[in-house]
């Protein structure tokens, strides 16, 4: 499987997209100096304890108060709250692995005997704010590497169930047992089974280091909560930590920054593969030259077509997200019905299982395929289903189709859905849904280059348009572009993005720098 990597880095936010055979099967999106990523560790302060719920608010910085649960507190809390005390400013920091552990924290206790209005915890975002909620919490700690996840006050190495040999289990758990410091655990991945002895063992080291400097940070913010101890890679190393393997072949980006950052991680993982890192530097966006921008506009709509005629229906509600299954004008013999049937079902069950994955659809799943009648179809629909499944790394669970042909899926989400939208007022149209004649945008295009030139004295300006608008510009030898460059004595740059709308034009100096404020 042919697998890549595309970073489109704009000032607002990263959109990372991973296709497989040049079929885009994940979109992820961070935005820009918003922190509250998964796996950060924050100082937080507690500002309210819910005992009807075992739970509390804490304020870690986010506008919305983030929520833990007193489960998610970890066995090893007291142990954890010793030690933020310890790092207090004028005391002497304790360290992990020479202090004594505090009895574990009890299954069926109160969260009021752990946690007071006012104190300080240490926490990490398990579940990214979604909605209306604020981030989730957890303060059972751990960091996540290549190979291993580690694990403070905890004694344990656990092993990943696809690990299955006995001779590579041993070979693991002896590596961890010789390397590991009193007081710290560890969880081997699977990606651990291709990896030499040394690359685990630095990796090891790696988070055991990033440990100390958490600890250590908190001395450093004077133990002033909310402040943010340990910050977690961008989202698209993070892609690549879990992702690497020799089945990638490129990872592309527009961006300077991050194409060194991304290049650098890499060495450090596997200096084998820091070629298939290259800087995108093409005029057309990185996205259109990918064959991006489509994918996720036929993708990412309410109708997604299959193959001759069949198509499915996703509908995402606040309870649930339901996917209705139809064969459209696919007609076949009357006495090949079941099998026309069980072929729409097979096509549709792996478009649903990419469609999970690129759009990151969590909570409750109801899937409607077509009706079958036979038991032998309905049971290798769902193997089919389970095993299209195995590839997506959240958690989920599929059940049997039950007797009105209905399948249900739970997958865990922790970050916002991609396709998510908050509704507003259109400003091009004021929710009317009509807009301005389109024989005006020439005027209109004019009048902003006038403006931009007699009034701003710019001598360059670049365009981005749609392409339908971009060749209406260029046609024909004295073209519009040709006319206003000789009337107004300006540079003009025409580039075409499939993502802006028809009417919609931006202005950029030579930084791409926005000129004018829409």
């Amino acid at each position: 499987m042919n697998r890549e990597l595309i970073v489109n880095v704009n000032p607002t936010e990263i959109t990372i997209a991973l296709c497989e055979d040049k079929v885009l099967v994940e979109l992820n999106k961070e935005q820009c100096q918003t922190g509250f990523a998964v796996g950060d560790i924050y100082l937080g302060k507690v500002r309210k304890i819910m005992p009807g719920l075992n739970a509390a608010f804490v304020n870690i910085g986010h506008e919305k108060d983030a929520f833990i649960h007193y489960l998610d507190l970890g066995t090893q809390f007291p142990s954890l709250q010793k030690l933020v005390a310890s790092q207090q400013p004028g005391k002497r920091g304790m360290r992990v692995d020479t202090m004594k552990l505090e009895a574990p924290v009890e299954k069926t206790g109160k969260i009021g005997e752990y946690l007071q209005v006012g104190q300080q915890i240490m926490v990490q975002v398990a579940k990214e704010a979604i909605s209306t909620k604020g981030p989730r919490l957890t303060s059972d700690i751990s960091l996540a590497g290549r190979n291993v996840v580690l694990v403070p006050f905890s004694s344990k190495v656990f092993l990943s169930q696809k690990i299955r040999s006995a001779e590579e289990k041993r070979r693991l758990k002896r590596i961890a047992s010789e390397v590991l410091p009193k007081n710290f655990g560890v969880i081997i991945r699977t990606a651990a089974m291709e990896a030499k002895d040394e690359d685990i063992e630095h990796d090891i080291q790696t988070q055991i280091e990033r440990w100390r400097k958490t600890c250590g940070a908190i001395k450093k913010c004077g133990a002033q909560a909310p402040a943010l101890l340990m910050s977690e890679m961008n989202r698209a190393n993070t892609i690549i930590r879990d992702s690497l393997n020799g089945s990638f072949s490129q990872i592309a980006v527009n961006d300077e920054a991050m194409y060194n950052d991304i290049r650098n991680y890499i060495r450090q993982i596997d200096p084998e593969k820091e070629k298939i890192v290259t800087l995108y530097k093409g005029t057309v966006p990185i996205f259109d030259n990918f064959d991006i921008s489509k994918q996720i506009k036929s993708l990412f709509a309410k109708y997604v077509s299959l193959k001759r005629g069949a198509y499915l229906i996703i509908e995402h509600t606040e309870a649930m997200n339901v996917i209705d299954v139809n064969s459209g004008n696919r007609t076949k013999a009357e006495d090949n019905q079941e099998q026309t049937a069980m072929d729409v079902n097979l096509a549709a069950a792996k478009e649903i299982a990419r469609q999970l994955r690129l759009r990151d659809l969590g909570g409750i799943v109801i899937i409607d395929f077509i009706d079958l009648h036979k038991a032998q179809n309905k049971q290798a629909l769902y193997d089919e289903m389970v095993k299209l499944m195995s590839t997506d790394k959240a958690k989920h669970t599929v059940l049997p189709l039950t007797k009105f042909g209905l399948m249900q899926i739970t997958r865990q989400r922790v970050r916002p859905v991609a396709v998510e939208n908050v509704s507003d007022v259109c400003p091009t149209c004021n929710g009317t849904g009509k807009v301005e004649p389109t024989v005006l945008l020439d005027k209109k295009i004019e009048n902003q280059i006038s403006f931009l030139t007699e009034d701003r004295g710019h001598k360059f300006i670049k365009l981005v348009v749609s392409p339908y608008v971009a060749s209406y510009l260029r046609k024909g030898f004295w073209s519009l572009r040709r006319r206003w460059e000789w009337k107004y004595k300006v540079r003009l740059k025409i580039v075409e993005d499939q993502s802006t709308g028809i009417i919609e034009v931006h202005y950029h100096d030579r930084k791409d720098n926005d000129l004018i404020e829409l």
